[in-house]
């Protein structure tokens, strides 16, 4: 097992959360994914979210920090591959771009936070509601 730094991003708007369908899994959730070396967690979720998405957000609010196995930290992938994630989730505001899927999405979609997409990651749910709960301070799973 390996530990790795993570980041995700929640962006919403009039139409709702911005969801993305993962070329990984198949299944939809926040944009994000891994911290690079010599990468702030700040300048990695903007990375990310241009790379996935083809938006550029900023960072405004920490939502939380999640480690814990249960909030569903630790992921196997299709390759054997386990990945236990130490994860910062960030609320941002788009600063430009438009919508484009890259190479690791397979849709980018709106959905109203209670209309969300069956095939949702559960970790990916934690952290949408943990966001949408308003609190000032972040959480820590």
């Amino acid at each position: 097992m390996v530990i790795r730094p993570g980041v995700s991003a929640f962006i919403r708007c009039a139409e709702g959360v911005l969801l993305q369908k993962r070329d990984d899994n198949g299944l939809w959730g926040l944009p994000g994914g891994s911290v690079e070396p010599g990468e702030s967690i700040t300048e990695a979720v903007v990375r990310e979210v241009r790379e996935e998405t083809g938006l550029d957000v900023e960072p405004v609010r920490l939502i939380g920090v999640y480690s814990s196995p249960a909030h569903h930290q630790i992921v196997t992938y299709a390759d054997g591959n386990v990945i236990h994630y130490i994860s910062s989730s960030f609320e941002c505001r788009i600063t430009g771009g438009e919508i484009a899927c890259g190479p690791e999405s397979l849709a980018c979609e709106w959905f109203l936070p209670d209309r969300l997409p069956p095939g949702l990651m559960p970790m990916a749910r934690v952290r949408i509601t943990d966001a949408l709960a308003g609190e000032v301070r972040a959480f820590i799973r």
